[in-house]
This record gives structure tokens, C-alpha cells and sequence, in this order.
């Protein structure tokens, strides 16, 4: 039969005749049937590889990385919607999250929500409080409350501390900074330089203990010479007694005269430190650290008598409330009760009968 006659006969054209017989030429019927489930299948399998390829796409714009919380697989299943094709329902099967926990978010309960509120307030009167020392303070309020919630509860709030980079300097052989073993052993002393608002100069002399990391003392004023150190020791000296020894710099105040008779006069030994080596007194230095960063930074003084004011009021706030990490999470003044509560507790009391 001619092959035109067999296209008419069955209503294909010559030229698809000829195409079929230069694909298929050879073939059984049989195998021409397969070779088109097969091309069925590898188209199949073609848009399954396009799929996959978008799922993976989708999951490296909605994840970035690896995760596990319900509130990051939610932020992932927005960024998949936003930034990909796929619908709501296969980005949230990529997530492994319902939809009805997309769509519906858990809400805070009432108690959270005054958690939170109360951290807000409190992260805004102290700025470089960082959430373990705001846990330290709402201990005795929610003493249910553990950590790990002050600092989901910070984090969603957004309060984190800017962390300042330290000034890198050329490593050189250190000097041993030895602790003290009891209150008044050892008292650190610096000067601290600030500025009111016309411009003139305000000075504070820094005063602290270093075993109960008190404040014993804050001086404040426009100048302070040797024998103005000495009397604001003496003064201290009325309610705490005299320590055992005085580090301080090589500053003139400390190199005065009237300032080494006042340690031969009461016995104490002056601990000087090198030169330039500001490392050896690290307990005053840690001290002005938090000093200017939580007083002098957060106000503006106008006067010598706001200036003082405002500092008596922080330090008696950094002695009784703040929490010091190097006392246990307590305050300074409250470690420093413990410890004589604990000396009273060990002593031997007397007994007579011993004598006789």
C-alpha cells in the first residue's frame, strides 16, 4: 500500500509517517509502547527533581540553618511565602509545622506579660545590665522564674547590651593581683575624672574593698589634694576601721606626704603598683569601669551638689541592691553581712570550766 494511501486510510499525514518511521524503524509494537511509558515516566521524574529543587530552595531561604523552636519555624514558613512559590501548606510541611500553629500563635499569658514588662523597666533605669543581672533582681519577685525565660523574654524585647571592644595591647609579663582573705584587708583607691555641664572639672575619688567589693567611699569634688585623701580615709575609717593595707597608683595624691604619714601614723601598709600598669589594681579598675558606665555616663551634672547627690545615691544602690557576680549573685553589702554572720557562727564561745 502506498503510504499515502495508508494516511488517508487511517488520518495522519505523510510527513508524521515518515518522522514515525525515522524514530521508530526496527521497533516491535511492544517496544514502541514502552519507549513511551518511558518517556512518560522521565517527565515525571523531571518535575519531581524541579519540586525537590524548590523544596530545597525553599528551606535555605526560610531556615539558613538548623532549628528546633516553634517561633523560628514560623519566621521560616513567612520567608518561604514571601521569597519562594510554594503554597502555605507545603511550606509549612517543609518546617514541620501545622498550619493551624502558623496561623495561630500561642499568646502570652497574663503572668508573662508582667514578667515582661517588669524587665523592660528595669533593663531602662540600668542600661549595661545585661539579662543574668536582671534575673539576679527579679529573683525575689518571680522566684519561679528560671534564666532561660529572662533571656527569651530579653531577646524578643530586644534589649541586648552592645558589647565594647577592648583596646589591644602588646602582651607583656602580668604581676599577680592577690586576693584579699577578709574585710578591711585590703582597700583600692583611683581617681575617676568627669565634667559638669559649663565645663568644669569634677574629680572622684574611688574607694572599695577588695574582699566584699564594697564602696566604702565616693569623693567627689573639684579638686582633691593628698590631705583631702586623708580625710575622707579617716572618715570611713569612723564606721569600717582602718584596713591592714592601701593599693594605689603613683599618682601625687598618693605620694603626697601628708598621705604616707597617715600609713605610718595608722599602720598600714601602701601597696604601689608599676607604672603604667593600671592591670596590678584591677579591683578599683573593674570598680570605675561599672561606675562610669552605670553613673557618669547616664547623667548630666549641673552642679557640685546634684553631682554628689546622684553619686551617693548610685553607690548606695551598688552597695545594697545591684548583684555582684564576684559575691555570689548578691549584693555587696548583703555578702559582707553573710561573712560576719558565718565568722560569729565558727567562733568559739568561752566556757569557764576550760579554765579551771
Amino acid at each position: 500500500m502506498a503510504v499515502s494511501e495508508l494516511a488517508r486510510q487511517n488520518g495522519f499525514s505523510p510527513a508524521s509517517f515518515y518522522a514515525w518511521r525515522a524514530k521508530y524503524g526496527g521497533m516491535e509494537a511492544e517496544d514502541a509502547k514502552r519507549l513511551k511509558e518511558l518517556e512518560t515516566e522521565n517527565n515525571r521524574l523531571k518535575r519531581l527533581l524541579a519540586e525537590a529543587h524548590l523544596d530545597i530552595e525553599a528551606l535555605k531561604v526560610g531556615f539558613g540553618g538548623k532549628t528546633l523552636a516553634p517561633q523560628r519555624k514560623r519566621e521560616a514558613v513567612r520567608h518561604m511565602l514571601e521569597l519562594t512559590t510554594v503554597s502555605e501548606r507545603r511550606a509549612c510541611r517543609l518546617a514541620g509545622l501545622s498550619r493551624d500553629a502558623f496561623r495561630h500563635p500561642p499568646e502570652p499569658t497574663a503572668a508573662t506579660q508582667a514578667l515582661s514588662a517588669r524587665i523592660i523597666e528595669l533593663a531602662q533605669v540600668r542600661r549595661r545590665f545585661g539579662y543574668r543581672r536582671l534575673h539576679d533582681l527579679l529573683r525575689p519577685e518571680f522566684p519561679d522564674v528560671n534564666h532561660k525565660k529572662i533571656y527569651r523574654l530579653y531577646r524578643e524585647a530586644d534589649l541586648a547590651v552592645r558589647r565594647r571592644r577592648k583596646a589591644k595591647r602588646p602582651a607583656s609579663e602580668r604581676q599577680a593581683l592577690s586576693p584579699a582573705s577578709q574585710p578591711n584587708a585590703v582597700w583600692s583607691m583611683d581617681f575617676v575624672s568627669d565634667a559638669l555641664a559649663n565645663g568644669r572639672r569634677l574629680k572622684c575619688l574611688t574607694v572599695a574593698d577588695d574582699f566584699t567589693h564594697e564602696s566604702v567611699d565616693i569623693a567627689v569634688d573639684h579638686g582633691i589634694s593628698g590631705a583631702y585623701v586623708v580625710r575622707v580615709l579617716d572618715r570611713a575609717a569612723c564606721f569600717r576601721g582602718y584596713p591592714r593595707a592601701v593599693r594605689t597608683d603613683n599618682g601625687p595624691e598618693f605620694t603626697s606626704r601628708a598621705f604616707i604619714a597617715w600609713t605610718q601614723r595608722h599602720g598600714v601598709e601602701h601597696l604601689l603598683i608599676e607604672p603604667g600598669r593600671p592591670m596590678q589594681n584591677g579591683y578599683i579598675e573593674s570598680f570605675n569601669g561599672k561606675f562610669r558606665d552605670e553613673c557618669l555616663n547616664e547623667h548630666w551634672f549641673t552642679s557640685l551638689t546634684q553631682a554628689r547627690e546622684i553619686i551617693a545615691a548610685w553607690r548606695r544602690d551598688y552597695n545594697e541592691v545591684r548583684p555582684h557576680s564576684s559575691c555570689g549573685r548578691i549584693s555587696p553589702a548583703q555578702f559582707a553581712a553573710n561573712h560576719r554572720a558565718q565568722q560569729a557562727n565558727n567562733a568559739v564561745p568561752f566556757n569557764p570550766g576550760l579554765c579551771q
